[in-house]
This record gives C-alpha cells, structure tokens and sequence, in this order.
C-alpha cells in the first residue's frame, strides 16, 4: 500500500484539509495574538455552521460531552432522563454528572435508535427529559418522541453526535427536539480536531451556554453562577473552518466506500447491514454489520481474522453502558434485550474518506472468509 496515505487500516482515518490551505486559516492569529475566548476563528465557524445546517441557534464548545453537560444544566433539569445504553459513555456519563437519573429504554432493531414504545412505558411523575443518540448517523424516530414529549411535557435533548450534516427531509437533524449536539472529535465525520457545539430552540439560552463555558462569568466583575471551562480555541475552529469547505467532498467519497461494502456484504446469510433510512439524507459516518448466528462465526472471531491482517475495526457499541464497570449493580442490561442482543454481535468495519476501494474488498475478502472456518 505504498502508494495510499497510510500503512495500515484504521477503523477510520481523520479528515484534514491541504495544509497550504490551513496555514493560510491560522496565519492571522500571529497578528492578532488571540487564541481562543470567542475570537475571529470561532466567530467565522459559528455563522458557517449556521449556514450549512440552517438553524439559528448554535453553541461552539471545546468537545461534545462539555456541550451535552452545558445544556443539561442550562435547561435546569431535576429527575430521571430516559436515554439509550446502545451509546458512547459521554451520553450517560453528562446525565449522571448533572446529577440527574439515566433510564435505559430499548432501541429498535433495524436502525438501533431508541424506541418511542419502549420510552414511553417508562414515563413516571420524575421524569423529565429524553436523550436520544442518532446512532451512526441513523436519525431517530423524530416525530413519534417528539409526540411523547409533548404529551408528558418533557424536555428532548439530542445526541447527535454521529449526525452532522444528516437530514430528514431536507431538514437537519439539529432542528429536531430542544437541542441537538454535535461532536467535532478528530474521528467525526467533520471535525475541529477536537470540539462540539449544542443546537438550540430558544434564543434565550444563547448567553447562558457562552457563559457557562466561560466559567459563569457574565461580566468584568461578575460571576453569576459556578460554569465550567469548555471554550473552543482558534486553532480549533480554524480547521473547522476548512474542514467545512470540503465536507460535501468529504461525505461523497465515504458514499463510494460505503455502497462498495454493501455491494459485497449485502445478501450473506447472517450479515445484518444499517442501509440508509426512508428520506434521510446520510453522512455515511460509520459501517456497521451486526453477525447474526446465521453467518457461521462470531463478531469477536471477525474482529480477530481483520487484525490478523492488521485491519482495525471496532466494536462499537460494546459493551452497553448498562454494563459498564462504573454503573454496575445499578441497571440491568437484560430489560433491554434488543440494546442487549446487537451490543454482542455488533462490529463497525473500518470507513473513512480516503479508505481504498480495493482495501474494502479486501476487508470483505476477510470477512466473508471468516464465515467459513471450521
């Protein structure tokens, strides 16, 4: 593989504009000497972002998880939050840490979103949020928790984490619910190297959330509230600003990868594929495959042959955040036995912009292989 931008394949690789153009971005910032508090940079990516998603309301923070817990405490909620443990642990880790309650209800099968029906049978007198994932860039079942929510008056609060540029509809997917946040990890399919940013319904949290990042300072000599410290630097922002120009380029080229897997893996006894939804416009950010028993050999016994040839996939999500160390004693992952069943079958093969058209076949290769051992 001499002849590819890398020497081995990672479950994914992050995206970066040419460097010229970069260093052109930043070279600014020796002038002016300012580096991060809200300065040109972050300025200048907050109205792009505007612009791309069409919303009206964003916050730029150093990571997701600060923007998650930000707005958990900026709508100043009290009880139990029902959300997904077929997630990251930034999801419930920021319910906990606000001090509020996680409920895990069940995710649908064929898409691995949270299922309304299963929300809503945990509904009680103390409950007062959702938190659903937009898991790989899947979009949850918007209107029917939304639905939910209205009818028990209760706050939406999205992680869509996965789902930056994603649309239902035409619509993006940070106009759904009372807020939507996005990671801008260095592994996401638009990144700032590092940061994130929560999408808003009401304007009135804007100064709220900008303050809270700034350690609830609210003037010169006034500090209103105990904040935290999550402001995205210039540098950040910068490559956020780059990376921007080229994210429709970005997204076609994982579309290429994406229908070349499908095109291998679809059909196979036991390969279960997430295709793209009804009206949803994706951003093919991940390449999941769960291995049914049907397939002829486990998920861990896949993700051995793949490092054997050094092919680096992941399993992601495993294991449940119900099942993690740190919760343990305190939920019971079998009530959630569809969350259950995929988290153990579960792989997400390697996928980014640059992967190789013949590297794919060669995951595939090794995949279908696997199948037929023993």
């Amino acid at each position: 593989m001499a002849d590819k931008p890398y020497d081995k394949i990672l479950v994914t690789r992050s995206s970066m504009p040419p460097l010229e153009e970069y260093v052109e971005e930043i070279a600014p910032l020796w002038q002016s000497h300012w580096l991060t508090n809200m300065g040109a940079e972050h300025q200048k990516l907050e109205v792009a972002i505007k612009d791309y998603l069409g919303i009206d309301n964003i916050a730029l923070f150093t990571n997701g998880h600060s923007a998650l817990e930000c707005i958990l405490e900026a709508m100043d909620l009290r009880g139990k939050v029902i959300t997904t443990p077929y997630s990251f642990a930034s999801t419930t880790h920021a319910i906990v840490r606000k001090g509020l309650v996680p409920v895990f209800a069940d995710i649908k099968p064929d898409d691995y979103t949270l299922d309304p029906a299963s929300v809503e049978r945990l509904i009680d007198s103390s409950t007062c949020a959702i938190l659903p994932v937009h898991v790989y860039g899947n979009m949850c079942d918007v209107a029917a928790i939304q639905e939910i929510a209205d009818k028990y008056n209760l706050k939406v609060i999205y992680d869509a984490a996965h789902a930056f540029g994603v649309r239902l509809d035409g619509t993006s997917s940070g106009m759904f619910g009372d807020a939507a946040m996005y990671s801008f990890h260095a592994t996401k399919v638009f990144n700032t190297i590092e940061g994130g940013a929560v999408c808003f319904r009401d304007p009135a949290l804007h100064d709220l959330l900008n303050q809270w990042k700034n350690f609830g300072i609210t003037g010169t000599e006034s500090v209103e509230y105990v904040g935290g410290n999550a402001k995205m630097n210039e540098f950040c922002a910068a490559m956020g600003v780059c990376n921007l120009r080229h994210l429709d380029e970005e997204i076609a080229k994982r579309r290429l990868v994406a229908e070349r897997y499908w095109e291998r893996l679809s059909g196979v006894a036991g390969v279960r594929l997430c295709l793209p939804q009804k009206g949803v416009t994706p951003n093919y950010a991940y390449l999941p495959v769960v291995f049914e028993d049907e397939f002829g050999a486990t998920r861990d016994d896949v993700y051995e042959a793949l490092l054997a040839r050094d092919i680096h996939a992941r399993k992601y999500f495993y294991p449940l955040i119900s099942d993690y160390e740190c919760y343990r004693g305190h939920f019971d992952s079998s009530k959630t036995p569809v969350a259950q069943h995929v988290a153990a079958r579960v792989l997400t093969l390697p996928m980014f912009a640059d992967l190789a058209l013949d590297d794919v076949d060669l995951i595939c290769d090794v995949v279908l292989a696997t199948a037929h051992r023993g």
